[in-house]
């Protein structure tokens, strides 16, 4: 195979944003940085209040924005390689990820069956209240020859 390496050029510009904060006398006001990169290179930043559109004037110094102190969370981390796993065998269970390397993972829910394909990934997490649990039928079955696959999941003790 032969041919010409080259660039494309594409008009316009490519957009990112960034969520920052900016900080004065211990009081942290988010806002967002949008950063604009033009087709020749140059690249500007603009300040804009969370909407996106109300022009925001930086008066202190500007930083990632932290969380305040929060009630920890009291989950367990587990996970699982090529192996089978179901909701069932895991009470207290908060969140799934199913990664599928090679070959070809059965995922059934109560909604039915899922041939999941290498190069996928799937999650499932209970609602974001206190104690909530996922229930129901999750199940993982990854027999297929040359399957290989992840389970993750975290619990509540």
């Amino acid at each position: 195979m032969s041919g010409t390496v080259g660039s494309i050029s594409i008009a316009g510009s490519d957009s990112e944003f960034a969520l920052l904060c900016d900080v004065t006398d211990d009081v942290s006001t988010p806002f967002l940085r949008r950063y604009a990169t033009a087709a020749s290179g140059a690249v500007t930043a603009t300040d804009t209040a969370l909407d996106g559109v109300t022009p925001y004037a930086v008066t202190g110094t500007v930083g990632v924005c932290t969380v305040p102190d929060a009630e920890p969370v009291d989950v367990i981390a587990h996970g699982v390689q090529d192996t089978g796993w179901a909701l069932a065998d895991e009470p207290g269970t908060v969140s799934v990820t199913l990664l599928v390397y090679a070959g070809t993972v059965t995922v059934t829910t109560g909604e039915g069956t899922l041939t999941v394909p290498a190069g996928a990934s799937l999650s499932w997490s209970a609602k974001d209240e206190p104690g909530a649990v996922l229930s129901g039928t999750l199940t993982v079955d990854g027999t297929a020859p040359g399957a290989s696959w992840h389970v993750l999941w975290t619990s509540r003790p």
